[in-house]
């Protein structure tokens, strides 16, 4: 009798982007509080992803884009999120799967997730985690500062 394979990393990176789609959802439903903001990360030429072409032009690999004051129209799925920014004073609409997004956080409260690209049979049989998970104590999202936690760190060798 064969067991098939379980990908725990897979498991993992999608239970750590349930972690932002539920911080989206509160948001939607109760707003933003207090000084909380988000820096989400994604790549542009992930599939799915929707971008104005002159952003995509711009950023053809990643872009990172802030939830704080001047956002509309937040949609939250279980697969993507979309929301509508201001560039240059113009609203654009954009689409983003989760799948896409390579990092998140909440500078407020000292938190973020990064995520790696989503190969995760390659990975698994590299024996990588495919997520780490970081508490930023100081710094940008985009520079993290902070101590960096993988999980193989966890695992018994």
């Amino acid at each position: 009798m064969t067991s098939a394979f379980m990908n725990y990393s897979k498991m993992v990176e999608d239970a750590l982007r349930g972690v932002l789609r539920s911080a989206l959802v509160h948001v939607v439903e109760q707003g933003l509080p207090g000084n909380h903001h988000f820096f989400i990360s994604f790549r542009t030429n992930d599939e799915g992803v929707i971008v104005p072409d002159e952003l995509r032009e711009r950023y053809p690999d990643e872009m990172t884009i802030v939830l704080q004051h001047q956002f509309w129209d937040l949609e939250v799925t279980p697969q993507e999120f979309a929301v509508t920014l201001s560039f240059n004073k113009v609203r654009e609409r954009m689409v983003v799967p989760f799948a896409a997004v390579t990092a998140f956080a909440d500078p407020s409260v000292q938190f973020g997730l990064q995520f790696r690209a989503t190969d995760s049979d390659a990975k698994a049989a590299a024996g990588q985690t495919g997520v780490t998970a970081q508490n930023e104590a100081t710094g940008t999202p985009d520079k993290p500062t902070g101590e960096i936690v993988t999980l193989d760190a966890f695992r018994k060798k």
